[in-house]
């Protein structure tokens, strides 16, 4: 429950501080010649007339005050909406916030009680009750509000801030009472074990977007509270009859989102988490956990390649879900879908000569491989399994520049922005590019972009033949309906690629990370250069059996050196 002060006694609302003297004993009415009419302190000749000029320059005097405050006070204790707001200086917007008092922040029972005015204003103490369905909560605090003279007529009134109703208000809030930001949840991992942020650090980001997705299809409820929130929140859940549980549906940021939750006065109730089963494996999440660790800047993704099922997903950071929503230029790793590419288009056979010079130019920029090297009278196999740049970019002006991005959204499921996860990810980004960044893509610079669960989703494609959405919520929760693929590649297609990726894994660049785990097994490396950056990231995909996995180090260097050991180590403990 919320934390209440103690409110110091006040005077009663009804009582007025009284006249004294000669003008509290002058009556109003029949006065003869020579007689007073009293306004405030000030007098004025019998049969003169108060212009209303004068009455907006007269200074207030404590009676005016008092008398403002008064009217105002009891209006509003007594529910007059519309007596209250026509006794401030803008009835209008009193009137909503007045109304919004009992309507959408649901209090009650307020017992005003003002104090001596000092100056121009006065303090007055409020204590109601605040209800929301069962739910009761004391309500107490001090305000405060200043009396002006109306603009119109010179009349004292309240002037009118919505921190007149609570100290707390901003211009352009209400109250509201409601629930409160969304409902928790309690995640389990496919054993029915609880997975907690303590346990599983990298679990926190994921719980975080499950409650945004699952909380009240799962049960949950969130905490019960008065707010101060966006004036068009209230004014919306006023119109719907209760409070978005999570503000604004359509936020685009957490700041959006924290904005339209507004902030807390008074909690009437705590919330209530409800279950949500993941796909997670206990034991293998353990073990991602702990290598991502001991790894610092490292991101892992292990999936069946099968079903699409995520085992574990891990990062050292773990604030930064790089795995699931990491952004990033996948490096050579990328291969893989070029070479799919080039294999359907009849422009690269495994066994067939390919060229791998050491420098290839393309769109005005010049490529080169890593070290510079080159190899004569190499196979496209040969080229793949050492990573060779210049074998690919130079089949870039034989392919249109949208073929790397159909192959990538049709074949491989990616970038179409249509994973439905169970929480919230980057599906990967394959932008249809012209001259040099065209020919940078088919090796995963230019404008490419992709993250963990993209990369160990490619290599799930190949082992499984064909492309299954990753997930981590199973549809079966809600029914929806995971990304599907457009097409499958041809048999021919999907030999040469497990071939190319077996061969990588035996006697490429992935050879040392992989070595005893084979022979059903296939691997790319991957190193992408970065602006500003010291040293590249590091990057390892590969499969084995009907287990895929991929992982990214940023700042490391070679792939197969620094991703390849957490790659492998999660493949090999998959038995």
């Amino acid at each position: 429950m919320g934390k209440r002060r103690r409110v110091p006694e006040r005077r009663g609302l009804g009582r007025r501080p009284a006249l004294t003297g000669l003008l509290a004993a002058v009556a109003l009415a029949g006065l003869g010649a020579g007689g007073y009419v009293v306004f405030g302190d000030g007098a004025f000749a019998a049969g003169s007339v108060q212009s209303a000029e004068d009455r907006r320059r007269a200074p207030l005097t404590a009676a005016d005050v008092s008398a403002a405050a008064e009217t105002f006070l009891a209006a509003w204790q007594k529910g007059d909406v519309a007596r209250a707001a026509k006794a401030t200086s803008d009835p209008e917007a009193a009137r909503v916030h007045l109304a919004g008092w009992t309507e959408e922040a649901r209090i009650t029972g307020a017992v005003l009680t003002a104090g001596r005015p000092k100056g121009d204003g006065l303090t007055f103490a409020v204590k109601a009750t605040v209800t929301h369905e069962e739910l009761t909560e004391p309500l107490a605090y001090d305000s405060a509000l200043t009396v002006v003279r109306r603009a119109a007529d010179g009349k004292p009134v309240v002037e009118w801030r919505p921190a007149v109703l609570h100290p707390e208000l901003k211009d352009d809030e209400r109250l509201l009472t409601g629930e409160a930001g969304t409902a928790p949840v309690k995640a389990l991992d496919r054993d029915g074990g609880e997975l907690t942020a303590e346990a599983y650090p990298s679990v926190a980001p994921m719980l975080k977007s499950l409650a945004e997705k699952y909380g009240k299809k799962s049960g949950g409820t969130g905490a019960i509270a008065l707010r101060a929130v966006p004036a068009e929140v209230a004014a919306a859940a006023g119109k719907n009859g209760d409070t978005p549980p999570g503000g604004k549906k359509d936020a685009k940021s957490e700041k959006d989102r924290k904005k339209a939750e507004g902030r807390e006065l008074l909690r009437l109730a705590e919330a209530t988490p409800g279950e949500v089963r993941t796909t997670l494996h206990p034991g293998l999440q353990k073990l991602a956990e702990e290598k991502v660790a001991a790894k610092p800047r490292s991101s892992v993704v292990l999936l069946r390649a099968s079903t699409g099922e995520i085992l574990a997903a891990a990062n050292a950071e773990p604030g930064l879900n790089t795995a699931f929503q990491g952004s990033l230029a996948p490096g050579s790793t990328m291969k893989v879908i070029s070479s799919a590419l080039l294999l359907e288009k009849g422009l690269a056979s495994n066994d067939r000569e390919h060229p791998c010079p050491k420098y290839s130019s393309y769109g005005g920029w010049k490529f080169q491989n890593d070290d510079k090297f080159a190899m004569k009278d190499a196979t496209f196999k040969a080229s793949f399994a050492r990573s060779c740049n210049t074998a690919f970019i130079s089949q870039a002006e034989k392919l249109p520049d949208d073929a790397l991005t159909r192959e990538a959204q049709e074949v491989f499921g990616l970038g179409l922005d249509n994973w439905a996860v169970g929480v919230s990810t980057f599906d990967g980004g394959v932008p249809v590019q012209s001259a040099a960044p065209k020919a940078a893509s088919l090796i995963g610079q230019g404008g490419v972009r992709m993250n963990p669960l993209n990369m160990a989703s490619v290599s799930a494609t190949v082992s499984a033949g064909s492309f299954h959405q990753p997930y981590l919520v199973p549809p079966t929760v809600d029914d929806r309906a995971l990304a599907r693929p457009a097409r499958t590649m041809s048999s021919g297609v999907l030999g040469q690629l497990r071939e190319l990726m077996r061969y990588t894994a035996q006697a490429g660049t992935a050879a040392e990370a992989m070595a005893g785990l084979g022979p059903s097994y296939g691997a790319k490396t991957g190193t992408a250069e970065v602006d500003g950056q010291d040293k590249p990231n590091g990057w390892f995909t590969a499969y084995r059996g009907d287990y895929a996995a991929a992982a990214v180090v940023r700042e490391s260097g070679h792939g197969g050196e620094n991703a390849g050991p957490l790659v492998a180590a999660l493949l090999g403990a998959t038995g």
